[in-house]
């Protein structure tokens, strides 16, 4: 008889699959204790690297309008074709250690600080437009599975392909991993995504929600897996020499930076959930807006200093922009800035790399490494009669529209059932010679997993496409029923 899963407290958890939110679509609510204590012993779990993202290069650069999209945002950011705003970009791979190989298969970390005049707004993607998971109260369990068994510290195949098995929704992020972009050329030659819906708000509070797309003007590169493997024993620092080199020689790599776009009313009757992160959005209906494009146009002159103390979260919004009921990002809102404070300290964002560039002014006070003045004699409490303390502005701007909101529970986020039409999309899109590539790395992936776990994922992947499946049973000379 198995144990009953409890909280670090012995209290018996009743559903370890999803979050409580305000309706089906959220938002999600913060006195769920279990997801919060979830998220919050994760991100403590290792010091003093990234839990995950640990391996990683980035450089500076700068974004420049070239569309007018004002429309839709108010962001002081976007108001003038033609202007420009700093920016900090970080590349990365999700799963390895800070020293492990920059040509692992694994998606790539894609972020993005802009220095706006509003204050710093960030886009935490990846090179991915979708992601394995659609609750963030599934995130610990899915990274241990990219992690190292706690017995021997390697390695498993086992772990993540009986995860995958269990958990369908992960299918359309799997076939792009193992196909052939799940091994990028370097940072330079791959799209990035922000992933998630997010909102842009304009000056008459209308809301829109969009998705981001960074497309490389460089064009895709991809390794071949033997190539790669090649890479991981001779160079596995490739990407980071390449996109140093690459800037320093003055060869500025760009990405054009487009959203797609979508009404609140088209989000109501779209035939699923537009804030589900394992789906994307189709082009044909929700075609490609410019917005302009940014270019990497500057090394950092240290390391640790610009880089390794970066601190990404996607918390970081400025006015005319805003987030979604997607689940994941909402525990991503928690987890990336608690992380931060954990993983740099309290006062992360006071450093030279975080801190805004436009003025800034709050009541935060004291903590550990707190260099400057600590707002001197200054008030530390607000409200306040103090006519030149910091006051809030007052400004409309829900973070969620009222109608999206619900009777408070947990949800089940899997009763769409459909696990299987954008991987089959997906697969049908890709040539002959992609998806010999793509039934290879899986089956070659799978062929030390256990056997019970090998015929369960073959039978979702048979469900994606009957070829799909029967190409990977045949490399393992597994005779499907």
């Amino acid at each position: 008889m198995s144990k009953k899963l409890t909280g670090a407290s012995g209290t018996p958890i009743a559903d370890n699959q999803n979050s409580r939110s305000a309706g089906p679509r959220g938002p999600v609510l913060i006195d769920d204790f279990h997801l919060i204590e979830k998220l919050a012993h994760f991100n403590r779990e290792n010091i003093p690297e990234r839990r995950v993202h640990a391996k990683g290069a980035g450089a500076h650069g700068t974004f420049t309008v070239t569309k007018d999209i004002s429309k839709y945002t108010s962001a002081k950011l976007f108001d003038t074709i033609g202007k420009k705003t700093p920016i900090l970009s970080r590349f990365s791979t999700v799963g390895g250690e800070r020293g492990s190989a920059d040509t692992a298969r694994d998606p790539r970390g894609f972020s993005l600080k802009f220095y706006t005049e509003e204050g710093n707004w960030d886009i935490v993607g990846n090179n991915t437009p979708v992601f394995f998971i659609r609750d963030a109260i599934k995130f610990p369990d899915f990274i241990h599975t990219q992690k190292r068994v706690p017995q021997t510290n390697l390695k498993d195949p086992n772990m993540m392909w009986d995860f995958f098995s269990l958990s369908p929704e992960a299918l359309h992020q799997v076939t792009i991993l193992f196909s052939d972009r799940g091994i990028p050329d370097g940072f330079r030659f791959m799209h990035g995504y922000g992933s998630h819906t997010y909102s842009l708000i304009n000056k008459d509070g209308v809301r829109t929600w969009v998705k981001w797309h960074f497309r490389t003007q460089q064009g895709i590169k991809n390794l071949d897996p033997k190539k790669a493997a090649e890479l991981d024993g001779s160079n596995p620092d490739y990407a980071t020499e390449d996109l140093f080199n690459a800037i320093e020689k003055g060869d500025y790599p760009k990405w054009g930076v487009y959203i797609q776009i979508m009404t609140e009313e088209q989000a109501k009757n779209h035939k699923d959930n537009p804030f589900d992160v394992t789906k994307v959005w189709s082009q044909k209906e929700f075609p490609l807006h410019e917005v302009g494009f940014f270019e990497l146009n500057r090394n950092p002159e240290n390391y640790f200093a610009e880089i390794e103390q970066a601190a990404f979260a996607p918390s970081n919004v400025i006015p005319g922009t805003g987030l979604s009921p997607d689940k994941m990002l909402q525990g991503r809102v928690f987890a990336y800035a608690d992380a931060q404070r954990y993983r740099i300290g309290t006062n992360y964002q006071q450093l030279p790399i975080n801190a805004p560039k436009c003025p800034y002014a709050n009541y935060q006070r004291d903590g550990a490494m707190r260099f400057d003045s600590n707002g001197g004699s200054s008030l530390n409490y607000e409200p306040n009669s103090d006519p030149n303390a910091p006051k809030q502005t007052n400004d409309p701007n829900p973070l969620f529209p009222a109608d999206l909101s619900g009777a408070a529970g947990i949800y089940d986020n899997r009763t769409d059932g459909d696990y299987y039409s954008y991987p089959a999309a997906l697969f049908k899109l890709m040539n002959a010679d992609q998806k010999e590539l793509l039934v290879n790395n899986i089956a070659e992936s799978l062929q030390s997993v256990k056997k019970e776990t090998v015929e369960r994922v073959l039978a979702h992947f048979v469900k994606i496409d009957p070829e799909y499946g029967n190409g990977i049973a045949k490399k393992l000379n597994i005779t499907l029923k």
